[in-house]
């Protein structure tokens, strides 16, 4: 395979190979072949542990140590893999009792992950969302009840408490939580995990495993629908990550070095960001901030000490780290000091803030890094498509990678894209409707995306990601509204003011949007305190002019009623996890925003709409 060279990181060359059927359908695979690779994901941690035993694995901050980063090398994470995996076979864990993690990201977590793959039992990770925002622990006790877990682990039993009192009664599985346990609330300490090794037993376990052995059990984030069981097997993610080695070859050059919050319970952090740590040797930090008001402070703390190798964040933590480069110099050196790539994924980047990242590292390098992405979903496992090249504009989700086939396939005004290969899953945990339901009669997967080519006459430019399937409506007029391109430069127009938008007018004679603030962008706008109450904010008229001024931009630009809204509003209320308005990455589910906030869409399309509507 040839390369390319993007900004000093060697990148395999971009090819493809086009098939046009006569049904009008269209497949597109990459010429070049898979090439062999493990059998399994415990095989890199067998590999480093031998070759660089004393090279840092997972680091976390040790709260009990003035905060300095502590955690476990390869040859230390391996000899506690082993134990925890002796204590797994003792137990009643199994192929069909899995371990189930209902905290955040530490080395603890990582390491019982880790155990659950070398002996064979399945691993689980539930969003703590559900255990921590939700009110009714709806979702956690319907998770809990379909897994029929065997080990629950709680970092803190005292802070998961409402959930552990939610699900008691719903399992027989044993508590663990950190360090020497909870005795007061029937947890094991997790370091009776690491008291006993029983080498030969570890060894067979782990022989056992092979490309169909069930990995992990992770759960879709629910953007459009209820969370479902995807199984994912070894095969899903030891291909995935040698899909990935061949097109981002440099990865062998230097140890990456990572510094990454998003969550475990979600294919982009577990499977894509930790697995590819793991494959070659790198280092990873696990960021204890997150995109989010109160908490992003720590993470700008963190890329100061750590100075990444890699940064891979979703659009919400690039539009929260943005403004904190332009205003902190030192911040901008230590943060591209060793970054080789800036890659972006889980929802479509904003134009501006593409640009913006591109002007960053040109002003403090002199040339502009490499601004990648990836397209796939928890089905996926989730590594798709990858565009392991400069695309010219933000939105290029790339090319099928190596083993992957996809099928374009005519809808609507839209070309579909379904996906076969050995990243795929083979089905949902105890769902065998839903599984037959998610794939063509040629086995391909039904993921419910659209894409169109970035330039037709040349599809090794990659595609274009062109909104979900599922999310696209028509007007009244018969018109179809592209939900996601359209969301897309809402906010764009919309910035600072919009966090995101949900676009309303199925069946209605025009579009209309239902505005989630950016309250702090929204509180500086209007020149208000930031104890601002939100209602006053969003009532200033600086506030609803900048709303309106974005609204006529979006009409100015042409192209129907289908193109732009003629009224918006802006909501106090934040999108709530119990109704499924948001997942852990941020991105809004636009269907159950819809559903539970249908009387906001009734004001907006009132024949007289009300004062707090924003009305061209």
């Amino acid at each position: 395979m040839s390369g390319i060279t993007t900004g000093m990181v060697r990148f395999a060359e971009p090819e493809i190979a086009v098939e046009r059927r006569g049904d009008g359908s269209v497949l597109l695979r990459s010429p070049v072949a898979l090439e062999p690779h493990e059998r399994c994901i415990g095989m890199y941690l067998e590999k480093w542990a031998t070759r660089e035993p004393d090279r840092p694995f997972l680091l976390e901050r040790d709260a009990g140590a003035g905060g300095a980063w502590a955690g476990v090398t390869y040859a230390e994470a391996r000899r506690r893999v082993a134990a925890i995996a002796t204590w797994l076979l003792r137990s009643k864990a199994s192929a069909d009792r899995p371990v189930v993690v209902l905290s955040d990201n530490s080395v603890e977590h990582g390491l019982l992950m880790l155990a659950c793959m070398h002996a064979g039992v399945p691993y689980s990770a539930i969003s703590s969302a559900y255990s921590l925002a939700s009110k009714d622990h709806a979702k956690l006790k319907s998770l809990i009840a379909r897994l029929d877990p065997a080990l629950i682990y709680a970092a803190d039993c005292g802070k998961f408490g409402g959930a552990l009192a939610a699900i008691r009664g719903l399992h027989d599985a044993t508590l663990v939580s950190a360090g020497a346990g909870d005795p007061s609330a029937g947890a094991l300490g997790f370091s009776a995990l690491l008291q006993e090794t029983d080498e030969a037993a570890v060894a067979a376990a782990f022989a056992r495993v092979d490309a169909d052995t069930v990995a992990k059990i992770l759960f879709t984030s629910g953007s459009t629908s209820e969370p479902k069981g995807v199984i994912n097997t070894q095969r899903m993610l030891v291909s995935s990550q040698q899909g990935k080695a061949q097109l981002w070859p440099f990865l062998a050059e230097t140890p990456p070095v990572l510094l990454d919050w998003l969550p475990w319970n979600h294919t982009f952090g577990s499977n894509h960001n930790l697995n590819l740590i793991l494959m070659h040797g790198g280092t990873l930090y696990i960021d204890g901030g997150k995109p989010m008001p109160g908490l992003f402070d720590a993470s700008i703390r963190n890329l100061q000490e750590v100075q990444p190798t890699l940064y891979l964040n979703v659009p919400r933590g690039f539009d929260m780290l943005v403004p904190a480069l332009r205003a902190d110099a030192a911040l901008r050196k230590a943060f591209f000091s060793r970054l080789q790539v800036i890659f972006y994924a889980a929802a479509a980047l904003p134009q501006y803030l593409w640009d913006a990242l591109i002007e960053l590292s040109k002003q403090e390098l002199g040339h502009a890094l490499p601004m990648v992405t990836a397209w796939g979903s928890t089905e996926t496992s989730p590594l798709a498509t990858d565009c392991h090249y400069q695309a010219e504009r933000s939105g290029v989700i790339g090319l099928p990678i190596p083993g992957v086939t996809l099928k374009l396939v005519p809808n609507g005004e839209k070309m579909e894209v379904r996906v076969k290969g050995p990243i795929v899953t083979p089905g949902y945990l105890k769902q065998p409707e839903v599984t037959a339901k998610a794939f063509d009669d040629e086995g391909f997967y039904l993921i419910g995306d659209a894409v169109r080519f970035a330039d037709p006459a040349r599809p090794e430019r990659g595609l274009v990601f062109d909104g979900r399937v599922t999310e696209d409506f028509k007007l009244s007029t018969g018109t179809w509204v592209s939900v996601g391109n359209l969301r897309l430069r809402a906010v764009e127009k919309l910035a600072p003011v919009a966090q995101d938008v949900v676009i309303t007018g199925h069946d209605r004679d025009c579009i209309c949007f239902l505005i989630f603030p950016n309250a702090a962008a929204c509180r500086q706008l209007a020149g208000l305190p930031a104890d601002a109450p939100l209602g006053e904010v969003l009532a200033h008229e600086t506030v609803r002019s900048h709303v309106k001024v974005a609204l006529d931009e979006l009409r100015k630009l042409g192209g129907g009623s289908s193109t732009y809204a003629q009224r918006a509003l802006l909501m106090a209320e934040p999108p709530a996890v119990d109704g499924g308005e948001i997942t852990d990455k941020g991105y809004i589910n636009q269907a159950a925003v819809l559903k539970n906030r249908a009387h906001l869409v009734e004001r907006l399309h009132a024949n007289a709409p009300d004062a707090d509507c924003i009305c061209l």
